[in-house]
C-alpha cells in the first residue's frame, strides 16, 4: 500500500491538479480566510493616539512585544483589532493538553472518540476566553499607563478594549477551525504562518536598506542569507526525517483461506514537539524585559535592573536560557501529545507487535525509549536552528522576522500544507483509478 501511494504521488501533474474541483474549491477558500485575516490586522483599535503610540512601540520593539507583533503579522505595531492574536487560543491548548495528562476526568474525555474531543474543545474555548480577557485588560490598562497613548482613558475605554481585542481573538479561533475543516492545512498554524511571511518582505528589504546605509557589510547580509537558505534546508531535512519501527501482524485464518501476516511501520518523527518549544521560551524570557518598560527601574533594586539587564535580547545569559528553555519545552510537550502506553494497547487490540519485543508494557518501555533518544536529537536540532539565527539578529542587527523562529514555523507550516495538498491529489487519483476500473467492468459485463 505504501508503494502504491508513493507511485501515484510521483505521477501527480498539472492535469490531476486541474481535474481537483474540491481542492481547488479548498484553497480559494483558505486564500479568502487569510485575506480577511490580514485586511482585520489594519483596523486600529479606537480610543489611540496613533503617533504616540508609535512612538512608543518602537521603544519596545526588542521586548516581547516585537515577538508577539511578528506573531501577530504587524497587528501589535498598530494595536489592531488583532493585536491579541491567536496566541491566547495556543496558550489554553496547551494548558488543556497538560490537564488531560493529570486530570483523570479529562482523560477519560480524550479516550471517549469524537465526543469527547468535542467536550475538549469546549474547555479550550472557555480558556481561551478567560486568557484573552485577562491580556486584553493587562493592555487596556498598560495603554492608559503611557503618557498620551490614550485620548480619553477610563473605564469606558478599558471596556470597549477587552471587548474588541477578546472579539477578534474568538474570531480568529473561529476562522481557524474553518480553515481546518473547509479549506486546506491547519488554520490556526496558517493564520500564524501568514503573519509571519507577511512580515518577511519588509525584515528583507530593511536588511538590504541597512546596507546600503552603511550600517551592515555586504559580506555581512551575504552571511545571513547563507545561513538562513542553510536554516532552512536543515529545517526541511528534519522535519521529513522519521524513526520507522516495524510493526508486524500475525497470520489469521478466514474460513478454509490462511492468510498471510501483514507487516507495517509506526512513524516517529524526528521533531514531535513541532515549534511550540521555540514560541514559549521566546515568550518566557522576553516577559521581565517588557514588565520592565512599563514600570519606572528607577524604584527598582539595583539587582533586578542587573537580571533584567542580562535577560535582554542576545545576552549571553539569554541565549543560555534560551536553549534550556527549548530543550525543557521539546521533551515536555511531547511527553504531552505522544502516549507510549496508548499506542501499545493499540498495537495489541489489533494483534500487532514489535518484532522481539513483548506486547503491551515491554512494547510501551521501548517505543518510549526509541522516543526519548529522538527527542534528544530532535531537542539539539530546535535549540541549533533558533540559537544560530538569534546570535545573527542580536549582533548584526536584522530584522527579528529573519530568526530562526520565524523560519522554523513558515517552513514546518508549508511543509505540512504541501502535503495536505498531496493528500488530496493522490485521493482524488484514487478515486479516478476506481472509476475507471468499474467502467471497464460494466463493459465486461455486457
Amino acid at each position: 500500500m505504501a508503494s502504491a501511494a508513493e507511485q501515484l504521488a510521483s505521477n501527480l501533474n498539472f492535469s490531476t491538479f486541474a481535474k481537483a474541483e474540491d481542492l481547488k474549491k479548498r484553497l480559494w477558500f483558505t486564500l479568502a480566510a487569510l485575506l480577511v485575516y490580514r485586511l482585520g490586522t489594519h483596523i486600529p483599535l479606537p480610543g489611540l493616539n496613533p503617533e504616540a503610540y508609535a512612538a512608543a512601540f518602537r521603544g519596545q520593539a526588542g521586548g516581547i512585544l516585537g515577538l508577539f507583533n511578528m506573531f501577530a503579522g504587524g497587528a501589535v505595531e498598530r494595536m489592531a483589532i488583532f493585536a491579541l492574536g491567536i496566541m491566547p487560543y495556543i496558550s489554553a491548548s496547551i494548558i488543556v493538553q497538560l490537564m488531560t495528562s493529570v486530570v483523570p476526568a479529562l482523560e477519560n474525555l480524550k479516550k471517549e472518540g469524537e465526543q469527547g474531543r468535542k467536550i475538549i474543545n469546549q474547555y479550550t474555548r472557555y480558556g481561551t476566553v478567560l486568557l484573552g480577557t485577562l491580556q486584553a485588560y493587562g493592555i487596556a490598562v498598560g495603554l492608559e499607563s503611557g503618557n498620551g497613548l490614550v485620548n480619553d482613558p477610563g473605564l469606558f475605554f478599558r471596556l470597549s478594549t477587552v471587548i474588541t481585542l477578546l472579539g477578534g481573538t474568538m474570531f480568529l479561533m473561529w476562522l481557524g477551525e474553518q480553515i481546518t475543516s473547509r479549506g486546506i492545512g491547519n488554520g490556526i498554524s496558517l493564520i500564524i504562518f501568514s503573519g509571519i511571511a507577511a512580515g518577511l518582505p519588509q525584515a528583507l528589504a530593511g536588511t538590504l536598506e541597512l546596507g546600503r546605509t552603511g550600517a551592515l557589510s555586504t559580506a555581512l547580509i551575504l552571511t545571513v542569507i547563507v545561513v538562513a537558505i542553510l536554516v532552512i534546508a536543515l529545517i526541511v531535512f528534519v522535519e521529513r526525517a522519521q524513526r520507522r519501527l516495524l510493526i508486524q501482524y500475525p497470520k489469521r485464518q478466514v474460513g478454509n483461506r490462511m492468510f498471510q501476516g501483514d507487516t507495517s511501520h509506526l512513524p516517529l518523527k524526528l521533531n514531535t514537539s513541532g515549534v511550540i518549544p521555540a514560541i514559549f521560551a521566546s515568550s518566557l524570557l522576553l516577559l521581565p524585559a517588557t514588565m520592565a518598560g512599563f514600570t519606572n527601574t528607577t524604584s527598582m533594586p539595583s539587582w533586578a535592573t542587573a537580571v533584567i539587564a542580562a535577560l535582554g535580547h542576545g545576552q549571553p545569559l539569554y541565549m543560555l536560557l534560551y536553549g534550556a528553555l527549548i530543550a525543557f519545552f521539546a521533551f515536555f510537550y511531547t511527553a504531552i501529545v505522544f502516549n507510549p502506553k496508548d499506542t501499545a494497547d493499540n498495537l495489541k487490540k489489533h494483534g500487532g507487535f514489535i518484532p522481539g519485543i513483548r506486547p503491551g508494557e515491554r512494547t510501551a518501555e521501548y517505543i518510549d525509549y526509541v522516543l526519548t533518544r529522538i527527542t534528544v536529537v530532535g531537542a539539539i536540532y530546535l535549540v541549533f536552528v533558533c540559537i544560530l539565527p538569534e546570535i545573527l539578529v542580536a549582533r548584526t542587527g536584522v530584522p527579528l522576522a529573519l530568526g530562526g523562529t520565524s523560519l522554523l514555523i513558515v517552513v514546518s507550516v508549508t511543509l505540512d500544507t504541501v502535503a495536505q495538498v498531496q493528500g488530496h491529489l493522490i485521493a482524488q487519483q484514487y478515486e479516478g483509478l476506481i472509476k475507471k476500473s468499474k467502467l471497464r467492468g460494466g463493459k465486461r459485463g455486457r
